[in-house]
């Protein structure tokens, strides 16, 4: 059966993680374009401030108190949308957090807990969701990230959780096309977004998280899931940084955990220590302050991606991809080149193993 999405305006669409950041922003952004939008999250008291904000602009909105972890509570945020609005066009798995720190200090029962929200959320909604569309068809659009390619160290749960996530995703998509369902299913893939990720987190890190640039306005992500909520796309990057990483990656794996190492284990870090900063982590329960789209990074904040642009048009997604391919080959001769003199160099990043 073929997919026919609708446009924004005709309509519902569920979001998780709705009470700030991109989740945020897109309900919003939908909102104002005319979709009916029912937000998730475990912040009710900030969701139903969220709903009036909304209504006072001529939206129609409702808020459903919902922990992505409890698979029942997803159900129940399915059939409160179907109740109010009667169907579901579009469902958005965007809930997530993460936890700074080196993999051998965080406790396992943290790193079970942010898989319970991050991967395990997007397991029940997608469920919720399938159910519903399998005959009306929809699109089912999961927030992964640029980690879903490419692992980084201090969040290499996260990164774990969103690989998990990028693998689920694919084999959902091959599974309901098979079937004939009329469902589109995406993933996108965020580089870093200025929104409260690092203030939400669980940090064991010294100093106060910070993320490490480029870093994009939340609103590119926003009007990425609802161009995707009207056309079926399989996936796409936000930021051309992430897309650079999957081809440098793809090309001398060895040397891009070099860079890795060397560039984030350190501007991952503020200069703030821990005790200068008011974090709340979320890991376990809703912040008390939320209701916010944007984050406290201190620098430059891209509002546009040249990239994420040409991508959202296939035509020109081609040759974006072979450019960036070009200046990723380049990228890799100068850094090859300009590290060390050749016979200083160590044996494990020498041209022959970078190729295994």
């Amino acid at each position: 059966m073929a997919i026919k999405l609708k446009t924004i305006k005709e309509q519902v669409i569920v979001i998780t993680g709705a009470s700030s950041g991109i989740g945020l922003a897109t309900a919003k952004m939908a909102a104002e374009q005319g979709a009916k939008v029912v937000l998730g999250s475990r912040n009710k008291e900030e969701l139903d401030r969220i709903v009036q904000e909304i209504s006072g602009k001529g939206g129609e909105a409702l808020a459903v108190a919902c922990d992505v972890a409890d698979p029942q509570a997803v159900e129940n945020l399915a059939q409160e949308a179907l109740a109010r609005f009667g169907r579901i066009d579009t469902w958005v798995n965007n809930a997530g957090l993460t936890i700074y720190g080196k993999l051998w200090e965080s406790p396992l029962e943290e790193k079970r807990r942010l898989f319970d929200i991050n991967f395990w959320g997007v397991v029940h909604g997608c469920r919720s969701a399938t159910k519903i569309m399998k005959e009306s068809g929809g699109a089912i659009i999961n927030i992964g990230s640029v980690l879903s390619e490419r692992a980084i160290p201090i969040q290499g749960i996260y990164s774990a959780s969103k690989h998990a996530v990028k693998a689920y995703t694919d084999s959902l998509r091959m599974e309901l096309e098979a079937e004939g369902f009329p469902i589109s299913v995406t993933l996108i893939k965020p580089a870093a977004i200025d929104t409260p990720y690092t203030d939400h987190a669980v940090n064991r890190l010294d100093h106060h998280p910070v993320h490490t640039p480029p870093v994009y306005a939340p609103e590119l992500v926003a009007h990425a899931i609802i161009e995707c909520a009207q056309h079926s796309r399989r996936d796409l990057y936000i930021g051309g940084s992430g897309k650079f990483f999957s081809v440098l990656e793809s090309l001398v794996p060895r040397l891009t955990d070099f860079i890795m190492e060397k560039g984030m284990m350190e501007s991952g870090q503020s200069n703030e220590k821990l005790d200068d900063v008011k974090q709340e982590p979320a890991l376990y329960g809703a912040p008390r302050k939320e209701g916010e789209v944007h984050g406290s990074y201190p620098g430059r904040v891209m509002k546009r991606s040249a990239y994420t642009a040409a991508a959202l048009h296939p035509s020109v997604a081609a040759l974006i991809a072979a450019g960036l391919g070009i200046a990723a080959a380049a990228g890799i001769g100068f850094l090859q080149n300009s590290r060390t003199p050749a016979r200083t160099r160590q044996p494990e990043f020498t041209g022959n193993q970078l190729h295994h």
